[in-house]
Parts: C-alpha cells; structure tokens; sequence
C-alpha cells in the first residue's frame, strides 16, 4: 500500500513554518532560516539528558529559546523593519511566537521580559514575583548573582545598569540585531569590491589610452614620401645640378629689375630622358 499523502496540518506540525505547509505571505522566507535553526535547536535540547541537572533546570532552554524566537520576529517587525505586518502576523496567528509575552513587552517596565511565568503571584510564595524582575541596584549583595529557578534570567527589569544578556549564554543574544548588521557589513563589502573593481578598470582604460598615443606620436596617417611634390625641391636639388638651377634664379631675378635678358647667352640646363623602368 502506498504511504498515506501528509496534509498541510501534519506537515505544519513537523515544522510549523514550513513554505510548503501553507501559503506564507511574502517576506516570510526572510525569517525561516532563523527560525528552523531554533527550533531544531529546541529539539535536540528536549533530546538531551538531564544528568547532573536541578529538574527545573532542564527547562530552561526551552524558556529561552522560546523568548530568542519571539524576540527575533520582534524585533525584526518593529525595531528594524525587515518584515510587513502580513508576515508578523502570520507568526502569531500560527503560534510561531508567544503572543502573550510580545503583548507585555510592549508595556512600559516589561520590554525585556523573559516570561509572562517569572510575573504571575500565582507562581511564588507570598504572592511575589521572581528575582529576575527586581534591578540589580535594589539587590543585596548576596542576590546579585540569582536566577530565576524556572527560566534561568539573570535579570529581566528594565532601566540602566542591568544585564545586556538576561540569560547570560547564547539565548540571550539579539538575532535581529545580529542579522542586520551582517548584512549591513556584506553589503558595505560588496560596494567597497565595487568601487576597486571600477577603480581597476579606469586605471586599464588610461593606461591603454596612453600607449596608444605613445604607439601614434610618429608619422600621422597623412604623410607619405612624396615630399617633394608637397614642398618643393630640397636644398639637395640644388646641389644636384651644378648650381643652374641657382643661376637661372638669379637670371630672372635680374630681368625682372630691368636688366638685359642675356637669353641668348645662357645655356640652358639640358633636359634630362626619362629612364624606362
């Protein structure tokens, strides 16, 4: 028998965000990268023994991972706007990210919230709230170190001074963040090869354009070897003859001042017979 055909809603739960799951809106590829890396991540986590670990303990990464994932949609919709508000909210339509913790982080005192859990009396004796939500400038010395038991943050209140990692390990780092300035830095990179690529090639084109002109600063298209018949006879036409040709123009030189023209006293310069070649 044949395997039976996986519809979209068994697909979705093998990888939620899957494109071939359901139609995304586009952009939505922009995030999936990212997105699969944390959740096999988160898979091979729950995978993971628990040997040597506090019960509670063991749940942390899921915690954390949990808040990395909702934080780089986060951020990348509403810090960095890498996203439109189609593909944000086809992440929390299909639970890709806690809603719920996204809602308070928009709430004043809460942006760097951890967990909607570390902020419920419910959870706490006295009906208190977690170390975590307490700054580290109203700690005592012995509690500046604490975590919180359930989801390992080292502290999740807002203000100056407090942990820039509240997990203190990769979960903590910004991916928005991350992400954008590598791309930034690749495509300042990109325009820096650019601009030395062009740089190289206007560098050739001079260095062609000058040996051309170095190649043609002889003879010109123009000139040949019929000087003569351009300019007249050269100073070794006159040598040539014996100096007639000189005496002949200093004869009509003479005539033309007004003297005799001994015409029949000059000799002539005899005509020369064409060679037959």
């Amino acid at each position: 028998k044949n395997p039976p055909k996986l519809t979209n809603q068994t697909t979705m739960s093998v990888n939620r965000w899957d494109p071939k799951a359901k139609k995304p809106p586009k952009g939505f590829n922009y995030l999936v990268p990212v997105l699969s890396a944390l959740e096999n991540e988160l898979r091979d986590k729950v995978r993971e023994s628990n040997a040597g670990k506090r019960n509670t303990e063991s749940m942390w990464p899921v915690h954390q991972i949990n808040w990395q994932r909702s934080r780089y949609v986060y951020d990348m919709y509403y810090t960095h706007g890498k996203i439109n508000k189609k593909v944000y909210d086809y992440c929390i339509k299909n639970k890709l990210v806690d809603a719920a913790l996204i809602a308070k982080w928009k709430k004043p005192g809460y942006e760097r919230l951890c967990s909607t859990y570390v902020i419920n009396p419910n959870n706490y004796k006295f009906g208190t709230t977690s170390i975590c939500r307490v700054p580290l400038k109203d700690r005592s010395p012995e509690a500046m170190t604490a975590q919180d038991p359930t989801t390992g943050c080292r502290g999740c209140s807002s203000g100056v001074g407090q942990h820039r990692n509240i997990f203190g390990n990769k979960y903590g780092q910004n991916l928005a963040a991350v992400q954008v300035a590598r791309e930034k830095r690749m495509e300042e990179m990109e325009q820096k090869w650019l601009r030395v690529e062009e740089e190289a090639n206007n560098s050739a084109a001079v260095a062609v354009a000058a040996s051309a002109a170095a190649a043609g600063g002889g003879d010109s298209e123009t000139d040949d070897d019929s000087d003569d018949d351009d300019y007249g006879p050269t100073p070794a036409a006159w040598a040539s003859e014996g100096g007639k040709l000189e005496a002949e123009s200093e004869r009509l030189a003479e005539v033309a001042a007004g003297g005799e023209d001994d015409t029949d006293d000059y000799e002539h310069p005899a005509k020369k017979l064409k060679s037959s070649t």
